[in-house]
């Protein structure tokens, strides 16, 4: 019993000394953003990854489709309110997920910096 009352204790010890309580933001890489963010080299490749299987021709989001900069550059401010909104909310995109902070980051300076083509 004693023994076993032991290894119970070190056992619990050794389980409370490995937790971690750093965040994801604490132990991930800073992501340093270009200089200037431009649609063709930054955010197309965003958007055909994330947002082009439903908002293009034959997609279920066809009637809204961001195929090229214009349709993007326009819909730009409703992407951004898109993209951000919180996990759970029926109007979040892309659905069924969610794009990484360093993607909205960058999408988000792509329109600070005037939506260079």
């Amino acid at each position: 019993m004693r023994k076993h009352r032991l290894f119970s204790n070190l056992l619990l010890a050794s389980l409370l000394y490995s937790c971690e309580t750093r965040t994801y933001e604490d132990i991930s890489a800073e992501v340093i953003l270009p200089e200037t963010v431009s649609f063709a080299k930054d955010v197309k490749p965003i958007i055909d990854n994330s947002c082009i299987v439903c908002h293009s021709p034959g997609g279920i989001s066809g009637f809204y489709p961001l195929t090229d900069y214009n349709k993007v550059k326009n819909a730009a401010d409703n992407i951004l309110d898109r993209i951000q909104r919180p996990t759970g909310d029926p109007q979040k995109m892309p659905q069924g997920g969610a794009l990484s902070q360093p993607d909205i980051d960058l999408i988000k300076k792509w329109k600070t910096d005037g939506l260079q083509p």
